[in-house]
């Protein structure tokens, strides 16, 4: 039996969350939707659109009658819910319906703020928040002729633009001396209002609205406090939203300036949630669509899976819709101590850039005149990467009208960051499903459907792929030559049909090749090791063969490498190895590049002698492994503490030495900064610090130029030991045959890996399944 869900909203974060549910299970919940304007969904943030003429109402609906009834979701708009009683468990609307619930979904909004002042009442005075302020504004526009937008933030820029549009003339009254004051600073800002101006708009700065007059009940005059006035035939008010938390607040609910909400988005009341505009999460309330479909996300994950995602707050990022100005703004431009600011300014062309640094992460920056920038500088901001000074450089003073950005942007980049959307998935869009329009791609991808404000970014990459520049295929290969599936496809095809045999895998899926090839044997072996650890297909990568640890020599000998855990090795097992270098007379020991000790000249008749008498794990030479890990001790004084990165060392070498990688991982392990300083690359790197240990991953070990990339910072050794077992786990479920940890985390995001190893009960369940595959090969 279906469990009763019910929303009360009928926006945007509020249906995002019905469609990722749906998404996940459509079939758990029958769905309710209690909206109080007497429309269907739509883009409240393309508004400004419509008052511009770009679009029509119906452009910016969302979702169409059919997708309800589709659903089988039941829509009551108009309605309002006045009361939730959660002891019962029912909500009552204002048409004194009465619905029970199983879950309920706050997603009540927001509402505009309104001034405080005398004569706001008036006829002429209205807000700029839904369709229907939007329709009044295009009709009091065809017999006023002037029009006051109070607010000089980014909606109350928008509709002066609009207003502008219609033909009233405009002028914009702000508090500041300083548009867009949280998203700008003072040169960003002074070149935005000098552009605003030549396009009509004026301005009055540092006025604050003391009170509307006007005879009877129609405003024609606004007093400010320095008793100066104006004239106003209409006044738009957009001076910010209030939380909707009346309704959460008298059922008893914690509220703040929002509805307070936990990583969940649970409230403090049992099968309550609520997500969008109304909550609070860590103090923050974010009216921005990124955060509210983030959030949507999540709560969908939560009422569908026992694998809870949380949500961590977001990066917010801002862009103007006027046609004419390319703005762009995101993260903390607030500069302190702790920061440092590169700046460039054109005022001939009045281009702008501004980038705030904490060390060498980015933390801010603002794009004004040429944002061409802007997806690469947002993916920098969002995953914390570590940028050096060339790269500061290229961000900074990137002005080519080529298509060398969009060229050198990994398809892992996204481009749309309200929906998530990469360049990669707008690249197969086009190429596979032959689209060439941006309402297409909107279509397909879901890219440029919310803010719009990556609009001429989506559209340059349609331009871009469709040019003579462009020779990125995004393709699906096949695994080889030999079959005409995919990766993806073999692994899914063994196991449908439980194939547990190389050649039963070739002969089932039809190879070209009968014998297979250098290319497609070692990848099948290692998927059937990887689907049936414990199955005899899977032996020939077993640690219980030895002979996977011998390497054999020119002269007919073979060498072997013992494993020195953590690069520390006892009295004993020194001995153990002099014994049988003198016994066997074997030629000689040597040093490799990863602090390990290889002895070389083992005659074929004494292998299993020497590795008897050393009883030793030996590092394997065929197979893909955590080749070994190193605790790097650094090659000068320092007063840190080395024991607890030895120990850790060792923990991890043993608890990943029998398992199998897609392609050699490599690791190492720091005790402080001072000793990592001389360090190589590697796949994942651990430092020790102050505020615990530092997880950086994806070096890599040929080249200079590709930085690791902070993971996260683990408390102590025991989150370490998790984050590393569930990322190599991950890397191990997800990763293709041979793709490497860098070639890895570029194809799936890092972001996306943080999600998963950040949530707890996932982290956990790869850990286990590790620890159960070591434990099941150990018994082989």
């Amino acid at each position: 039996m279906k469990q009763k869900l019910v929303v009360v909203g009928n926006g945007m974060a509020g249906i995002r969350c019905v469609e990722e549910i749906l998404k996940h299970s459509s079939d758990v919940y029958e769905i309710s939707i209690i909206g109080s304007e007497n429309h269907l969904n739509y883009n409240r943030i393309l508004l400004s659109s419509v008052l511009q003429g770009e679009a029509k109402i119906a452009d910016i609906t969302l979702n169409q009658k059919e997708w309800y009834s589709s659903n089988q979701i039941n829509l009551f708009s108009g309605e309002t819910v006045m009361n939730i009683d959660s002891n019962q468990k029912h909500v009552l609307t204002d048409k004194n319906r009465l619905l029970s619930y199983d879950k309920l979904i706050l997603a009540t909004g927001s509402s505009p703020f309104v001034l405080p002042v005398p004569g706001v009442e008036k006829e002429g005075v209205i807000t700029f928040r839904t369709i229907e302020d939007c329709k009044k504004m295009i009709e009091t526009s065809k017999n006023d002729r002037s029009a006051i937008v109070i607010g000089g933030g980014v909606l109350g820029l928008e509709a002066a633009w609009g207003l502008l549009h219609l033909g009233l003339d405009v002028k914009v009254v702000h508090n500041s001396d300083c548009l867009m004051q949280r998203q700008l600073d003072q040169a960003s800002s002074r070149l935005l209002q000098k552009q605003l101006e030549r396009k009509g708009v004026q301005f009055l700065l540092g006025k604050t609205t003391k009170e509307f007059k006007g005879r009877q009940h129609k405003v024609e005059e606004i007093i400010f406090s320095d008793d100066s006035s104006i004239k106003a035939d209409l006044v738009v008010m957009s001076i910010g939203v209030m939380p909707n938390v009346q309704l959460a607040k008298d059922c008893g609910i914690h509220t703040n300036r929002g509805i307070v909400v936990n990583d969940y988005m649970e409230t403090s009341e049992r099968d309550i949630y609520a997500v969008g505009e109304c909550v609070e999460h860590n103090g923050f309330v974010y009216g921005l669509v990124k955060p509210l479909y983030e959030q949507g996300k999540v709560l969908a994950n939560r009422l569908c899976s026992t694998k809870k995602k949380r949500y961590k707050g977001s990066v917010l990022s801002t862009s103007l819709k006027v046609p004419g100005i390319d703005l762009f703004s995101i993260g903390d431009l607030r500069e302190d101590e702790s920061t440092q600011a590169l700046t460039m300014l054109n005022e001939i062309n009045e281009v702008y850039k501004k980038m705030v640094f904490r060390g060498d992460i980015m933390v801010g920056a603002v794009l004004y005149g040429d944002t061409k920038s802007q997806s690469k500088i947002a993916d920098v901001i969002v995953k914390r990467k570590h940028i050096n000074e060339q790269e500061k450089q290229q961000l900074m003073y990137s002005t080519e009208k080529d298509y060398s950005l969009l060229s050198s942007m990994k398809v892992s980049e996204v481009i749309c960051n309200c929906n998530g959307v990469s360049k990669g998935a707008i690249m197969e869009a086009v190429q596979h499903e032959g689209i060439s329009t941006l309402d297409e791609v909107k279509q397909c991808t879901k890219a440029s459907s919310s803010c719009g404000s990556c609009k001429s970014l989506v559209c340059d990459l349609l331009e871009y792929i469709h040019s003579d520049d462009c020779n990125e295929v995004a393709e699906q290969k096949t695994l080889c030559a030999c079959t005409t599936l995919t990766e993806d496809e073999v692994v899914y095809e063994i196991q449908q049909q439980n194939l547990s045999l190389v050649g039963e895998v070739i002969a089932k899926l039809n190879w070209l090749s009968k014998d297979g090839c250098s290319k497609c044997i070692p990848a099948i072996s290692y998927y059937l090791a990887m689907i049936y650890p414990k199955a005899e297909a899977a032996k020939t990568s077993s640690f219980e063969n030895k002979e996977i640890f011998l390497s054999s020599q020119k002269d007919g000998t073979y060498r072997l490498t013992p494993r020195i855990y953590g690069g520390r090795m006892s009295a004993q097992e020194l001995k153990k190895i002099a014994n049988v270098i003198e016994k066997y007379q074997l030629s000689y020991v040597g040093l490799t590049s990863a602090q390990n000790i290889q002895i070389k000249g083992i005659k074929k008749e004494y292998v299993q002698a020497v590795c008897a008498e050393l009883n030793m794990s030996f590092h394997s030479l065929e197979n893909n492994t955590v080749q070994h890990i190193n605790t790097l001790f650094g090659e000068h004084a320092c007063i840190c503490d080395y024991d607890d990165a030895m120990q850790l060392s060792i923990e991890l070498e043993k608890g990943m030495e029998t398992i199998i990688t897609p392609y050699k991982v490599i690791l190492s392990v720091s005790a402080c900064k001072h000793s990592n300083a001389n360090n190589i690359q590697k796949d994942i790197n651990i430092i020790g610090d102050d505020r615990g240990w530092e997880i950086y991953v994806g070096g890599q070990i040929l080249s200079v130029d590709q930085q690791e990339e902070l993971l996260t910072i683990a408390q102590d050794v025991v989150e370490v030991k998790q984050v590393v077992l569930g990322l190599v786990q991950y890397y191990r479920e997800t990763a293709n045959y041979l793709e490497c940890i860098f070639d890895w985390i570029e194809r799936v995001g890092l972001i996306h890996i943080r999600e998963v190893l950040f949530e707890e009960p996932l982290r956990m369940q790869l850990v286990e399944r590790l620890e159960l595959e070591v434990q099941q090969t150990l018994s082989l």
